[in-house]
Formats: C-alpha cells, structure tokens, sequence
C-alpha cells in the first residue's frame, strides 16, 4: 500500500490546529477545591480528559473513561495491547508570560501555552497519528491503545487506578519526552521536611513571620516571599544587586514583604533555573534562626547535585543526581519543604538515606514524608528502542543523535518494555514547566509522521 502520510497530514492541518487549540485552552490544573467523586483532580483536568473521550467517540473509535481518573482510546482487536501513554494534567502557569498561558496563540509558527510540550501537544500527535491510520483503514494485527493521565504531575493515581481494572500493555511509550527517545529514566525521591517541633522557641523567637514559595515539587520556585517586622531593606537590595536578581521590599502597615523572582525549570534540570526560596534563605541565614532556613542555605543553596550533603554522584551512562527545593511553606504555626531529588541506576540509596537522617538530626530538622520510585532501564538492544529508532530516522533523516536517558520520569517507567518517545525534537530547547511554553507547529506535524511509522512497526500492519 502506497500512501503519501505527509499529503494526509497536510489535509488535516487546520483540524490538527483546531483541536489542539482548544484542549489546551482547558486549564487543566490540579484543582481539589472542584474535585469531587466523579473529578478526583477537579473539574479542569476532568473538562480535558472528557473533551478528548469525546472527540474519540466522535472519531469512531473504542473509549473507557475510568471514573474521571483517566480514560483510553483504542483502535484494533489484537490481544497484544500497544500504549500509547499520556497525560492532560499539566503544572500551574506561573507569572510572565508573553500571552495569555490558555489562549494559547500562534506567533511565528509557535503555539505558546501551557501544556503545549507537556503533555497536550504530544497527545494530539499521537491522536493523528492513529487517526491517520484508521481513516485510511489500515489493518492491525495488535491493539493500540492511548491511555489518557489526569495527575502525572502531581502523583500518578489517576493511571494507578486505571491499570487496578484494566490490562497493562505489553509494550509502548509515553510522548513525554524528546526524540530520539529515552531508553532510561533515573530514580525519583521526594521528600517532606518540617522542624521537629513548630513551637519551639527557635521557631516562635524567629525574627521570621513565613516564608512562601513553589506550588509542585518537580519545578523550580520561580517567586518567593518572606514576612518580617524587621527593617532589613538596605542589606536586601544589596544581597538583590550583588546576585543579579529582581525583588522589592514593601512596608504594609507594620509588616516588611520581601520579594525574589527566580526562574523556573524541570526539576531534573534545576541549575537551569533560578530559585527564588533557596536565595530568600541564603539572605536571611545572617538574621534568622529558623532550623529550615539554616538548613536551606546550608545545604541546598547553588547546590543542585547534592555536592553540599556530600552525596553527589555522576553516572557515566545516566548522569548525576539532581535534588530540587520546590516549595517552601514556613510560617509559625507550621512548616514544610519538600526536595525532588532525581538519581541514577547506579547511585547508592542506602548511603543517601543513612546521611540524610544524620543531617536533618543535626539541623534540628525531620522527614515527615518519603516516597521513593526505582530507576527504570530498558535495553537500547531491545526490538521495541530499534523499532522506534527506525520510525524517528525514516522521517528526520537524523542519525547523529542517539537514544539517551534523562532524569525525568514518564509513565513509560510504569511498564516493563516501555520508552519515553518523543515528541520535543533534539534541536528544540526545553521549555517545559517554564513560563512562554511553547512548540513549533512544524514540530507538531513532523511528530504525526513519526508516530504513525511507530504504530504501524508496533501494531504490525495486518497484509
């Protein structure tokens, strides 16, 4: 059969637009004030996975929406099941942006919006791509099967309790990442601190009335603000001027409002931001005795690979491990930090969670939360990172960038025989969590082109 699938994806420019446009000006947030038995993670994520159920409904295809926590999009009655992993959640906006983050305008060829690279575009081009295919009623011998996430940047249970009723596929991947594609994906550890007790007199004494800053652990605190009756104004603006940093001090009524903006990232990359908490805390260590503060600035300050707990490691096939402060909530009735901290296959965790108990008694600090998720690694021998290899090289004509592994995690790590594929392309810089989002629209469609090859080496084109 010889199709032209560029001249198809041509004739569905303005309807790929279209579409895309208006999921991803659902903000799709996680919202618990609208959440409730039937939107587990609120109303705007629900609005975004009921819009793309919908639109497979009306497309022909087989859907299951699984009680607002996720949803699936099938073609084919194979009994090998391919996924194609997604998710419609995506982070809060942030502040700054050169258009509104939910409009999501079109300037120069780019789509800017939140959510564009992470996850929404990427679904819509994995949606094409099977479109395409069915459109064309091209026969597979296997089922395809996109899997819609609704929380992957807030905890995975939506796709946890979709795969505790329905079967695990056999193989696939999740379009969450770059091309060529990410064969290894390094271990998570989050983790939440808080003082040993609140009420004491470190805490209560503490010329400090809060500190605020970070919404989500995976990003970069991009703003943060500390409250104090303490005149310290002048050494502010210095400590601003002398780091090159945007902030201001504001007196309201009998009460100083210190400000810093940063700049967010992905908390597998955090030197490529700039965090506004870690630097609050650094101006403050000279004034304050808050145990978090003294903690922060010690240890986590223009610290990104653990080099100040004494716990760094660079692996030669997966590189070092990152740690991420992303949020700091510190008042006088409570108190709560939280570290992402990425690592590789190769890193030594029991020596990590040794050290850090010795380090947070010495701080007067504790962990009150703990969540650890194992690295994932899949052969780049494996028939399934050739097989998409070949689908990436067929329609870019790249053969000078390889498969990689990264730090962040994906939903591929939830199966066995599963890569992150796609779609950012490797010339493109990385934008996600970051204010002005966006993705070019000639990336979007050579993304179709590229899925489709993948579906029908993985689906098996039934002759």
């Amino acid at each position: 059969m010889n199709i032209n699938y560029q001249q198809e994806v041509n004739n569905r420019k303005e309807e790929i637009i279209k579409t895309l446009v208006e999921l991803l000006q659902i903000k799709s947030v996680l919202d618990p004030s609208t959440a409730n038995e039937n939107m587990p993670f609120g109303k705007g994520i629900n609005d975004a996975l009921e819009y793309m159920l919908n639109l497979g409904k009306k497309d022909g295809f087989n859907t299951l929406q699984d009680g607002g926590y996720a949803g699936h999009i099938s073609y084919g009655e194979g009994e090998k099941i391919i996924g194609i992993l997604c998710h419609l959640d995506v982070v809060p906006e942030g502040e700054g942006w050169l258009y509104p983050p939910y409009e999501a305008k079109i300037v120069d060829g780019k789509v800017y919006a939140r959510g564009i690279t992470d996850d929404k575009g990427p679904t819509i081009a994995s949606y094409y791509a099977l479109k395409i295919i069915k459109d064309l009623n091209i026969k597979l011998k296997n089922q395809i099967r996109i899997i819609l996430g609704t929380d992957e940047e807030t905890g995975w249970r939506g796709v946890s309790h979709y795969f505790l009723n329905n079967k695990m596929p056999d193989e696939g991947f999740a379009p969450d990442c770059s091309f060529p594609l990410v064969y290894g994906e390094k271990g998570r550890i989050a983790i939440d601190l808080k003082t040993k007790d609140d009420n004491c007199c470190e805490v209560q004494t503490d010329i400090l009335y809060s500190i605020k800053g970070g919404k989500i652990y995976n990003a970069v605190i991009d703003y943060c603000e500390a409250t104090t009756k303490k005149d310290l104004s002048v050494e502010f603006n210095e400590y601003l001027n002398r780091n090159n940093l945007t902030g201001d001090v504001i007196l309201d009524k009998d009460i100083y409002i210190y400000s810093i903006k940063g700049k967010s990232a992905h908390a597998m990359e955090p030197h490529k931001g700039i965090n506004a908490g870690t630097y609050m805390c650094d101006f403050f260590k000279d004034y304050s005795h808050h145990p978090l503060v003294k903690y922060i600035s010690k240890y986590h300050h223009l610290s990104h690979c653990c080099e100040k707990l004494g716990l760094d490691y660079n692996d030669y096939e997966m590189g070092p491990i990152t740690c991420n402060i992303g949020i700091i909530d510190i008042d006088k009735e409570h108190s709560r930090v939280t570290l992402d901290l990425r690592y590789p296959v190769r890193y030594d965790v029991d020596k990590f969670e040794k050290t850090m108990k010795e380090i947070c008694e010495e701080s007067n600090i504790e962990i009150f939360k703990y969540t650890h998720k194992t690295p994932h690694y899949v052969s780049p021998e494996s028939n399934l990172v050739k097989s998409l290899y070949q689908a990436y090289v067929k329609n870019t004509n790249d053969t000078v960038n390889k498969p990689f592994t990264v730090g962040g995690g994906t939903y591929a790590s939830m199966l066995e025989n599963g890569v992150a594929f796609g779609a950012g392309m490797p010339d493109e810089e990385e934008v996600a969590h970051q204010v002005n989002e966006n993705w070019k629209l000639e990336s979007l469609f050579k993304s179709i082109l590229i899925y489709i090859d993948a579906i029908l080496l993985l689906g098996e084109v039934d002759a």
